[in-house]
């Protein structure tokens, strides 16, 4: 079986382009499953109750990231939305679900988990390695074979390392955050699909999906500046992973790029 991955969601436009390229990219692979990183998905920040039912029309799961909760109301929304996964790694006292598990419509379940890596990130996130060991050796039911990974981080070398952690314990650890595809989409020793990040769904005319005048001036100035969210044509960045859903094994990954 196959299930299709995609990086984080920029605004409208990623949103538009996501509703338009996964129909399409569903048949071209034949993939039974979609997960999204909807992380950037309202205006650029955060997530939206809004957003959250606009991609559900082509995913099965939205994951979020370090930006969960900078939209106003979303920690009374997010009640709504069993199919969103916030990271794991951030206070239990906070609303949504750490990680689900979820019907595989050709059959067979689907865990998704989210984390967030510590290095150059938020310091209120706990030890990502800690929380999922707990999650996969002692909270997933023993059904779900197929276990997909997104680690929302910074840092190439916490998430190869957490990859190479879980090698022949998850199906695929797949990176999000950084809003640029990596080239390194593998198969690890033990059967673990893996890839550093899977890019960004959004404007490609842009600096990592957001306008480049103003960055362009805080980058020459230092004054600060508002970071609208670009317009313009937008790239789908994402991968898609074949996996044997009797076992925790990934078959095969590779990335996927379509620009407008």
């Amino acid at each position: 079986m196959k299930l299709l991955f995609f990086g984080d969601v920029v605004g409208k436009g990623g949103r538009e382009a996501l509703k338009l390229a996964v129909p399409e990219l569903r048949r071209k692979f034949n993939a039974q499953f979609v997960i999204v990183n909807g992380e950037n998905s309202a205006a650029g920040a955060g997530l939206s109750g809004s957003c959250l039912r606009e991609l559900s029309l082509v995913a099965d799961v939205i994951t979020g990231g370090d930006h969960v909760w900078d939209q106003k109301g979303f920690e009374t929304e997010v009640r709504e939305f069993p199919n969103f996964i916030r990271p794991a790694n951030l206070s239990k006292l906070q609303p949504g679900k750490q990680w689900g598990v979820f019907r595989n419509p050709a059959g067979g379940e689907v865990a998704v988990i989210s984390l967030l890596g510590k290095v150059f990130m938020r310091d209120s996130a706990y030890c990502p390695f800690e929380t999922v060991e707990h999650i996969v050796e002692h909270e997933l039911p023993p059904t779900a074979k197929t276990i997909v990974v997104d680690f929302h981080a910074e840092a190439t070398s916490e998430k190869i390392t957490l990859g190479y952690y879980l090698d022949g314990r998850v199906t695929a650890v797949v990176g999000t955050h950084t809003h640029v595809q990596t080239s390194d989409a593998q198969l690890l020793p033990k059967g673990t699909a893996y890839l550093t990040d899977l890019g960004m769904t959004g404007p490609y005319v842009s600096s990592i999906g957001r306008d480049l005048k103003p960055v362009t001036k805080k980058f020459v100035t230092g004054i600060p500046a508002r970071f609208e969210v670009a317009t313009g044509p937008c790239v789908l960045e994402g991968a898609v992973v074949e996996f044997d859903p009797a076992t925790k094994k990934a078959i095969s990954i590779e990335t996927v790029r379509v620009r407008e």
